[in-house]
Order: C-alpha cells, then sequence, then structure tokens
C-alpha cells in the first residue's frame, strides 16, 4: 500500500508547474515549494533509515528544491521505495530522529508512518493544485487504522513542526478520505482560494 500511496503522490507532482510552487497548501505557513521539499527529503531520510543509516540528522535536513523539483522527487520516491523492498523483516529498526531522537521504531511501523503521510501529502499536493484526488479504496481501508493511531494531544500536535493539527470533526456521512484528513486536522473542503 505504501508504495501506490508513493506512486500516487509522484503522478500528482508531475502535474504542477514552475508557477504553481508559490501557492499556499494546506499545510500551514506552506508553499508548493516547501511542501514539495519537505516530501523529497522526508523520502531520504526514511530510504536512509530503511538502510541502516537513519540516525544521521544530514539525511533529514531540508534543501532547497532541486532545478528540477519534479525529477527530485520522482528520484526521491524511487529511492524510499526501493530502500524499503529491502527491508527484510517487519521489526527491523529504523532510526527516525524526527520523532525521537534516541528511539528506533520496527519496520512495520517506520513504513506505516511514511504511508500515511504520503496518503495525505498526495491530497495536499492535489488540494493546491485544484485536482481530484481519489485514492483506491482498499487503500484508504489500510490508512484509516493508521490515522487513528497517530498520537492526538495537544502536546503532540500543536507542538512546532507537528505534522498534523488537532482532529476537527467529521460531518455526517464523510468520505474514508474525508475521516482520514479530519482525524489529521486537515479539512476537506481546503482549497487554495479560501485557505482556512
Amino acid at each position: 500500500m505504501n508504495a501506490e500511496a508513493v506512486r500516487g503522490s509522484v503522478a500528482v507532482v508531475r502535474r504542477l508547474t514552475p508557477a504553481d510552487l508559490s501557492r499556499p497548501t494546506p499545510c500551514a505557513d506552506w508553499t508548493l515549494a516547501d511542501l514539495l521539499a519537505h516530501m523529497t527529503v522526508q523520502h531520504r531520510g526514511f530510504a536512509a533509515a530503511a538502510r541502516g543509516d537513519g540516525q544521521d540528522l544530514a539525511h533529514w535536513a531540508q534543501r532547497p528544491l532541486a532545478k528540477d523539483p519534479v525529477a527530485d522527487y520522482a528520484d526521491a520516491a524511487d529511492d524510499v521505495l526501493a530502500a524499503f523492498a529491502s527491508v527484510d523483516r517487519p521489526d527491523r529498526p529504523f532510526a527516525l530522529p524526527e520523532f525521537k531522537a534516541a528511539q528506533t521504531f520496527p519496520a512495520l511501523h517506520a513504513i506505516g508512518f511514511h504511508f500515511i503521510d504520503y496518503v495525505v501529502h498526495g491530497w495536499d499536493v492535489a488540494r493546491t493544485l485544484d485536482l481530484p484526488y481519489a485514492p483506491d479504496p482498499a487503500l484508504l481501508e489500510a490508512a484509516l487504522p493508521i490515522a487513528h493511531a497517530v498520537p492526538s494531544g495537544d502536546d503532540y500536535r500543536l507542538a512546532p513542526g507537528s505534522a498534523f493539527a488537532p482532529p476537527l470533526q467529521a460531518g455526517d456521512g464523510g468520505s474514508l478520505l474525508d475521516r482520514i484528513l479530519t482525524t489529521l486536522g486537515r479539512s476537506p473542503s481546503w482549497s487554495p482560494a479560501c485557505p482556512s
């Protein structure tokens, strides 16, 4: 499922143009350029973690966008998918210093973190570009329990640099995607024309 989410994000990113990079995104205070830089470096950091070198903070350091940010993003996506494919057991430790510096996470959980990030970031990019976003229902079914497992306390969700805002109230009859988004503090009705 993670590979499907990542490939979906690549397909959406390939639709952007340089003129789109200054657009606001559902990620507070981030332009599309900021979001794309974050998504690219996260792929690189998780790839390093899968290869046993995640504790090196250089892999997680934010960098300026490459000259061709779309190609660089696609390359980073290929890198993380290849690294994850080489993981030989679900309990293999991943160092993820952005989460907790002195702790490792089993591969199964770490890849789950990456998966939920790219389900949501795929939506972030699609909404920013005002494009449809409709992952396979099976992918969303797999993502929903991971979204519910993300810590929801204010100390986590309101901390500087937190990936997700506090949960929002879900509307009646919301889709699976809407439930994932509201659980992670995203408003399904967000649009570039009305960002708040």
